[in-house]
């Protein structure tokens, strides 16, 4: 990391205010060659002129100087605000370049600050989703672990297993000695708590995905009982064909939209017929396939017509996903003919008014936002299931006095829990194992 490298940190095109950010040793040297100053105060901010190096004006801007270590890089680093647009902040760069540095990889800032401990894996996660995050509720949970609520959480549980390692790997030097029975009923608990723990925020945060990917939901039924009409009324305009012909919807059809302060995924699937021809079977495959992946299933049945085989089939389908799912009865404003209870049923007539659907939907999607510490991919939910099923095979070995094959899984959970934080170093074993001397030896 000796380069010193420049890049551009606010959105390109045109704004007010453009950002260049330069890093690295020489940030400072390099700056001020094309400010023609001496020096600059740290975490002052200066109105300056910026020339070439060629002593032609490129703009007049504030320049601000963080000093390392107390920046976001942990280097030096100088900040150049000027008059938003593309022209300028490529002039900048250009000479900035030219004076000594490079231009920065994607990324590069932040791998810089985590490299030089300024930020750890989960926070990086976490400041990355909060720059893309769609939602209120996605902002909410992404800012706790900026703050270091994830961090905290995993550290806590990874401080116990090493301490515990430590002292594990001192005993198999002297194996001749027994564990303390205290201490030994003290680890199983140790380790049943912190693996339920994981395990648990690993399932909240499976089943919550929804709160910061945004909630996917399917509308299916067998084909011309009102799915794209319900989509158009949502959406409120014309997305999908609405026809009364067999098989109009032929694939799926996906957009995006905000139910409260939750956004959400709608897809509306072909409908499911067992009598379909090849290509309208395709999409009735994709149909399938959406139940699968969708959070909540809004299953749409012709309320106007006694039920057959085919809404049977979509119960069966929807019934055995164990996902939350809809049930709701169109064409109210028709005589009622539908012959199957469903319980909580909503009947509407898509034709006049969807509201109470949607209401239903914000309603449950207010039950699914939490105040308590969720992971934010699908690594980090991987890395604390690795952890939890580590620590629970660790209790066994420890039941049968195997402390080698302890030692290991308890290895194999910190090597899980540093995936999610910050690597593990065999050093931390050594500072456990000497803090407990007498102090001055």
């Amino acid at each position: 990391m000796s380069e010193t490298i420049a890049a551009l940190a606010t959105a390109y095109g045109i704004g007010s205010v453009s950002i260049v950010r330069l890093s690295g040793k020489d940030a400072l040297s390099i700056s001020l060659k094309l400010l023609k100053l001496s020096n600059l105060e740290p975490r002052y901010a200066k109105l300056a002129k910026i020339y070439s190096l060629d002593d032609e004006i490129l703009d007049e801007g504030i320049v601000i100087y963080f000093k390392a270590p107390a920046s976001f890089t942990g280097e030096d680093i100088v900040e150049f605000q000027t008059h938003g647009g593309v022209m300028v902040s490529e002039r900048i760069l250009n000479e900035l370049v030219r004076a000594g540095a490079r231009l920065a990889m994607p990324g590069e800032f932040s791998k810089r600050a985590f490299l030089n401990g300024k930020m750890d894996l989960a926070k990086a996660e976490a400041m990355q989703g909060l720059i893309t995050s769609k939602s209120e509720i996605a902002a909410k949970i992404l800012t706790r672990q900026m703050q270091g609520d994830l961090s905290k959480f995993v550290g806590e549980i990874r401080s116990e297993v090493v301490k515990t390692l430590a002292f594990v790997e001192t005993m198999i030097d002297y194996a001749d000695d027994d564990l303390p029975t205290n201490l030994l009923e003290q680890t199983k608990q140790m380790l049943l708590k912190n693996s339920e723990k994981l395990e648990r925020i690993a399932t909240l945060s499976e089943q919550r995905r929804g709160l910061i990917d945004g909630f996917k939901i399917a509308i299916v039924g067998k084909p011309n009982v009102g799915k794209s009409s319900i989509l158009n009324s949502f959406l409120a305009y014309e997305r999908a064909i609405v026809s009364d012909e067999a098989g109009t919807t032929r694939d799926r059809i996906e957009e995006n939209f905000k139910i409260g302060s939750h956004l959400v995924r709608i897809i509306d699937t072909a409908g499911i017929r067992k009598d379909a021809g090849r290509i309208e079977q395709i999409g009735i495959n994709y149909s399938i396939s959406a139940i699968n992946e969708a959070d909540i299933i809004l299953a749409v049945f012709d309320g106007s017509n006694p039920s057959d085989e085919q809404d049977k089939e979509i119960i069966r389908l929807v019934s055995n996903s164990n996902k939350k799912a809809f049930f709701i009865l169109n064409k109210s404003d028709l005589a009622f003919k539908f012959d199957i209870e469903l319980e909580g049923a909503i009947k509407i007539s898509a034709k006049t008014d969807t509201s109470v659907v949607l209401k239903e939907l914000e309603s449950y999607l207010k039950t699914q936002d939490t105040d308590e510490i969720m992971l934010s991919s699908n690594r980090q939910i991987l890395s604390c299931k690795e952890a939890s099923e580590a620590l629970r095979r660790a209790f066994l070995r420890l039941n049968e006095d195997e402390l080698e094959i302890f030692a290991y899984e308890l290895n194999s959970a910190i090597k899980a829990l540093s995936s999610i934080t910050k690597p593990f170093e065999r050093s931390e074993i050594l500072d456990e194992m000497f803090s407990h001397f007498c102090l001055g030896k």
